[in-house]
């Protein structure tokens, strides 16, 4: 079985903490170039995960032009569709981290660019591939919820603000837990109802936390100077058939209901949410019932059921699509529907006033 040849741009903590490990377990890449504008983290990225002669390079424009079949973009959101867009032109195919890119403009531009040189855009949303979600899906397609007409998109924490990295620079990633986390439930919400046609916007965006110096934080105490971006973000989407969404994101909320990377879903015949595992409500025999899937095989003696990570199914599904044909889970022209929504709820909350499509 051959081996994808493959170049990673962006060495800091998701490109270590995600991609690079599972690429590495998959055994389906053989990683041969590594970029970061910091020389030593490509230096030991390339040490941990390359090739021999794996190369490394501080400017991505040289990376693509190596002899690759693939090109991983792991860098802050702001330069996701520059350097994808420059991939696909050096004929690679490319995956993405999430968000697609940091607006709306830009992830036009990334499935424009995929249409006419004909490179796989794949977009990182390893959530769409947990036990749960494939099993949801699956009940959407058989159409045993019926019509959704309603739903929520969880992404709550209480004290759980990233501090290193970029993730605190507005200008670098384009916003903070709306576009870091909201973007993975929102993603998962719009996937199971099979629909992308939004009608309207209304967003709420807080900066409310950031200035506090005693803060709890499971990573530490952030640096209030160094928080441009909001902690809690909340939209109401209204989509063209009607059906309606209510997405809530944050990295630092006085709440107990923490959720994250999780949906709930109101249908004509069932209801469906990831609130403790995956619950199903309906009516049977005229009575109300909830049913909760087995989706492990707890109670076997001596047998590991935990099944493949999800990140390790994003590799192997993206080595299928780019060797084989296969289906790419993740489509581009899904993705950038999530950044359209996203991108309305911030201006929606920056004017006031409802988004129109």
């Amino acid at each position: 079985m051959r081996k994808l040849k493959a170049g990673i741009v962006g060495c800091g903590g998701i490109a270590n903490g995600k991609h690079l490990p599972a690429m590495k377990k998959s055994g389906l890449y053989e990683i041969v170039a590594f970029c970061d504008i910091i020389r030593e983290r490509a230096e030991k990225a390339k040490k941990e995960y390359g090739t021999e002669d794996a190369k490394v390079f501080e400017d991505y424009q040289e990376l693509i032009k190596e002899d690759l079949d693939v090109v991983y973009v792991t860098t802050p959101n702001r330069s996701h569709a520059e350097i994808s867009i420059a991939a696909m032109e050096a004929g690679k195919d490319v995956m993405c981290e999430k968000p697609m890119a940091k607006n709306y403009a830009e992830a036009q531009k990334m499935v424009e660019t995929s249409e006419k040189t004909g490179r796989i855009l794949n977009i990182g949303y390893q959530n769409r591939y947990r036990p749960d979600s494939l099993y949801l899906k699956e009940m959407c397609k058989a159409d045993e919820l019926g019509e959704i007409y309603f739903a929520k998109a969880h992404a709550l924490r209480r004290r759980a603000v990233p501090t290193w990295g970029v993730f605190l620079n507005e200008e670098e990633q384009g916003g903070g837990p709306l576009i870091d986390i909201g973007t993975h439930a929102l993603d998962l919400t719009l996937w199971m109802m099979d629909n992308y046609e939004p009608d309207t916007v209304m967003g709420s965006v807080y900066k409310k936390l950031g200035s506090q110096t005693e803060t709890a934080n499971a990573w530490g105490d952030w640096n209030p100077e160094e928080y441009t971006v909001e902690d809690s973000a909340f939209g109401f989407i209204k989509m063209k058939n009607g059906a309606t969404i209510v997405l809530e994101s944050a990295w630092a909320l006085n709440t107990l209901d923490v959720d994250e990377a999780k949906t709930s879903l109101c249908g004509t015949k069932a209801g469906a949410d990831m609130k403790d595992g995956l619950r199903i409500n309906k009516v049977k025999y005229n009575k109300q019932i909830v049913e909760k899937p087995a989706l492990d095989a707890d109670g076997v003696p001596f047998f590991d059921a935990t099944g493949e990570e999800p990140s390790l199914i994003e590799q192997e599904t993206f080595y299928n699509a780019v060797m084989n044909g296969g289906e790419v889970v993740v489509k581009p022209e899904q993705a950038y529907v999530v950044t359209q929504i996203l991108e309305a709820i911030y201006k929606s909350a920056a004017t006031g006033e409802v988004v129109k499509f």
